[in-house]
């Protein structure tokens, strides 16, 4: 498989939502990365925030031919950062090697749950 995507991916719109009574679903958000690469992916995150400074330099491998899926309310997936629920944030993602990322939200707080995939911006 050759090589797909970006080195740089940029998404506008976290905002983990808020976990309401126990269910079969869990509300988070989830950041999805894809190596199409033969060698692995090197990311750094960079978590951005509306009234504070920047968390910069998050390390994550993703291995070669891997995807890695990094749960944005488990503190363990993003270097150890608590985002606290409806907390407005935005993502920019480096990778030493072109990469595939994308971004999901499933929000639970209504009995009519909702998924939905954030379109990020990419660029080398």
């Amino acid at each position: 498989m050759s090589s797909a995507g970006a080195k740089q991916w940029f998404f506008a719109d976290g905002y983990l939502p808020e976990k309401k009574a126990p269910g079969a679903m869990e509300a988070h958000e989830a950041l999805m990365l894809f190596n199409t690469n033969s060698t692995p992916a090197n990311v750094r995150l960079d978590i951005y925030f509306e009234d504070k400074p920047p968390v910069k330099n998050i390390a994550v491998v993703v291995e070669a031919e891997r995807v890695r899926t990094l749960r944005m309310d488990h503190p363990d997936d993003i270097g150890g950062v608590n985002l606290p629920p409806v907390t407005q944030y935005a993502l920019r993602v480096r990778s030493d090697v072109p990469i595939v990322v994308q971004f999901g939200r499933l929000d639970t707080t209504q009995s009519n749950m909702a998924y939905y995939l954030g379109v990020g911006y990419c660029c080398d």
